[in-house]
């Protein structure tokens, strides 16, 4: 059994409520019935912040998009993994089949089993994905929830190096203090707390500001680094990285060079190849909010690209027809 993380003491969170600025409205029959505020960070290409909703400084949970620095940390810690085993080491993916497929081979290739993994046990998370899930008589399982490719990059570097398996969550392991220090590293500021993440991982709190420049640093590394590695395999494998009807998957693979990932509680960051990068939180975590924000944040990366507009859309419905949209308000 791994220990418990407690939360760290940390500067304020994110404020919440009407101090922040409205990034998202929700507009039915031509009224607007509801808000989601948040905060944005965009870098220009020399790494200088750009320009600012809300405040990107405060401390964050980035949740999954912390998945790019805990798969470089696999690396350095000596895993060899490349092309769809990595790009699978920092997903969120969908719970398809060659998600799935590849989970099982990865954890076989080291001898581990599905059993190993200290997911919790869960649906797909892409719901249509769900319902055929359900559909077969399958019930939740620890590899179909969407870290498991994270899971068992961790506990293979583990059975690589002797480090105790049971532990490999516990903040103390040897893997997750380096997972810590990638991080600092990478968003170039302290970790401002330690948390646990929905997958049961250890989970480190840093701005908004920091991740932009984190996502930054890795499509600018150095080719053959770890953080030029994980970048490289992501925008090459963008299905593994989220799923075949995924965002992050279009992004990646509609932009070419571009670097995305999306984390729980609507977070998300992107970096493009010349050093461009964005990063934001709705405070609500409205993840219906998601695509609108995303797509004028995009916008304002100078971004211009039929895919813009298909994540951008997130109509809404009455009965059947369609009767307003959620849409972006900056």
């Amino acid at each position: 059994m791994t220990s418990t993380p407690l939360i760290t003491p940390a500067s304020p969170a994110l404020p919440a409520g009407p101090g922040l600025p409205v990034l998202a409205e929700v507009v039915r029959s031509g009224f607007v019935e509801g808000h989601h505020r948040g905060s944005l960070v965009v870098l220009a290409a020399d790494g200088s912040v750009e320009r600012t909703l809300g405040d990107p400084d405060a401390p964050v949970f980035p949740r999954s998009s912390n998945k790019p620095m805990q798969a470089a940390a696999v690396l350095r810690a000596g895993l060899d993994l490349s092309g769809e085993r990595l790009a699978l080491a920092a997903a969120s993916h969908s719970g398809e089949v060659f998600h799935l497929d590849l989970v099982r081979k990865m954890l076989a290739d080291h001898g581990l089993t599905p059993e190993d993994l200290q997911t919790p046990p869960d649906l797909p998370l892409d719901p249509a994905e769900a319902e055929a899930y359900l559909a077969a008589g399958q019930v939740r399982e620890r590899i179909t929830m969407n870290c498991s490719g994270k899971h068992a990059a961790m506990l293979a570097v583990c059975a690589l190096n002797g480090w105790d398996r049971a532990t490999y969550l516990d903040p103390a392991h040897p893997l997750q203090q380096l997972v810590h220090q990638v991080v600092e590293e990478a968003a170039g500021e302290p970790v401002a707390a330690v948390g646990t993440d929905g997958c049961g991982a250890p989970l480190m709190a840093i701005s908004l500001v920091g991740l932009a420049r984190a996502f930054r640093s890795f499509v600018r590394a150095e080719e053959g680094t770890a953080e030029r590695r994980v970048a490289d395999a992501m925008r090459a494998h963008p299905e593994y990285v989220a799923g075949t009807r995924r965002p992050d998957t279009w992004l990646m693979r509609e932009v070419p060079g571009t670097l995305s990932k999306m984390g729980a509680e609507a977070v998300q960051a992107v970096a493009l190849p010349d050093g461009r990068a964005l990063a934001f939180k709705i405070t609500d975590g409205g993840g219906r909010a998601l695509g609108p924000v995303l797509a004028r944040a995009l916008e304002l990366l100078g971004v211009d690209a039929p895919v813009v507009d298909r994540i951008g859309r997130a109509p809404l419905l009455g009965g059947s027809a369609e009767v307003g949209e959620i849409r972006a308000a900056f």
